[in-house]
């Protein structure tokens, strides 16, 4: 590889090698492809080949190259991993060691024009393929971030004959499909010439298009977005902005109902022995990572809105003296939608005032129980007030709507104690 400080306006030397593999073969599979079926046709057999070597190629990225050795979120019995690295040879997109490599740089420099080998910063069709065809410098052979792959030993194997690997996977097993089935090339054109432009293309689509097209659910301050339907063609990656937020996680669908069969793969595997060690996020830091970011684009929007920050100093200026009714009625007048009010005096007194906050659609946010263990005619009055379903609480859904359409929800439900909802 030829290496220089190559700016982002400037084009660096072209990867030949690769330059002839990406523009040869989409274009021959748009010929020959179509033009041997038309003149000869395919059988059931050979889009069986087709559509099994285009999962296994596709699993070996995602479970291997991707979860297995670039983020190490399981382990994995060693007849498991030599067949998830042939089937990474099959996929034709580097050996583990380089993949790996240009992975961990990814996460680490992400966004980075400069130093993330394929940052979707530079656009959708640098992201894409634009950083393979040339040799860039933030794609450079620098194997210091996988020193432990390099104790690998089968990754090893796979990088010493990755280029024999490549045409075994490639050449030669399609072509003995093709052959058990009475044709050869036709075997070669679907299982090896279709199958490899189609897996190339649907797993760069995560480096680009995961990248600008979908839901910020946990985080923005990457890139790297949500995409149930980039998750159906690339076998559960598109859940990318979980991916980025919690890489370790040997699940990139954390529902049950998202779309991730590499996750079901690998349980799946578990079970018998094949796969262990699988590393999840809890369940409490997820949704305390999405409370955090919820809590963020609200803080965003107030700014934006020009919210006034210094409300502490316009307090101390006061000289307004505390009134219960005064205060009510102030607040009632704005009529602010999502209005909290925050009683840390533990005083009877102003306990006592729940109920005309709450009814006039006001919440309250209390560190005392008094309002429900007062008189019994007060209880009798809360209890009389209809509970709320279960569901995300108010507040959330008001900081949600803000965060989306700059306004709050057309009717409130206000709170009372720790988790407690009414309404009249």
């Amino acid at each position: 590889m030829i290496k220089g400080d190559f700016s982002m306006n400037e084009k660096a030397p072209i990867n030949w090698t690769n330059m002839l593999i990406f523009s040869l073969t989409p274009l021959l599979a748009l010929t020959l492809v179509p033009v041997y079926g038309y003149l000869y046709g395919y059988d059931s057999f050979e889009w069986i080949i087709f559509t099994l070597l285009f999962v296994y190629s596709g699993i070996s990225i995602t479970a291997g190259y991707h979860r297995l050795w670039s983020h190490k979120t399981y382990k994995a019995h060693p007849i498991l991993r030599v067949f998830l690295a042939f089937g990474g040879a099959l996929a034709l997109q580097n050996d583990i060691l380089n993949w790996a490599s240009d992975h961990r740089r990814h996460h680490r420099h992400v966004d980075d024009n400069k130093k993330d080998p394929y940052s979707a910063g530079r656009g959708f069709w640098f992201s894409h393929i634009g950083w393979i065809l040339r040799n860039y410098e933030s794609a450079s052979d620098d194997f210091s971030n996988v020193q432990d792959l390099k104790r690998d030993p089968i990754v090893m194997w796979q990088h010493r004959n990755y280029l024999s690997l490549v045409l075994l996977a490639n050449v030669a097993l399609p072509a003995f499909l093709g052959f058990i089935n009475g044709d050869i090339i036709a075997g070669l054109l679907l299982g090896g010439l279709l199958r490899l432009v189609i897996n190339h293309h649907t797993t760069y689509l995560i480096n680009s298009l995961a990248h600008m097209w979908g839901k910020q659910t946990y985080s923005n301050q990457v890139s790297a977005r949500d995409n149930p339907f980039l998750a159906l063609i690339t076998f559960g990656e598109g859940y990318h902005n979980y991916h980025h937020t919690f890489q370790w996680d040997y699940r990139n669908g954390v529902k049950w109902w998202h779309f991730d069969p590499t996750k079901w793969i690998i349980n799946l595997f578990s079970r018998v022995g094949l796969t262990y060690g699988l590393k999840r996020c809890s369940l409490e830091q997820i949704e305390k990572t999405k409370l955090d970011f919820q809590y963020h684009l609200a803080i965003q929007k107030c700014e934006q809105l020009n919210i006034s920050n210094n409300w502490k100093e316009k307090l101390d200026e006061s000289t307004l003296k505390a009134n219960r009714e005064t205060f009510f009625d102030h607040i009632k007048k704005l009529n602010l939608r999502n209005s909290i009010f925050v009683d840390n005096s533990a005083n009877e007194e102003i306990a006592s005032e729940y109920i005309r906050f709450l009814k006039n659609n006001i919440g309250v946010v209390t560190c005392n129980k008094i309002a429900c263990a007062g008189t019994l005619s007060r209880y009798k009055e809360l209890k009389n007030l209809i509970p709320v379903r279960s569901g995300e609480s108010d507040l959330l859904k008001a900081m949600k709507q803000i965060a989306k359409t700059d306004k709050g929800p057309e009717s409130q439900t206000p709170s009372a104690g720790c988790s407690i909802k009414w309404k009249q």
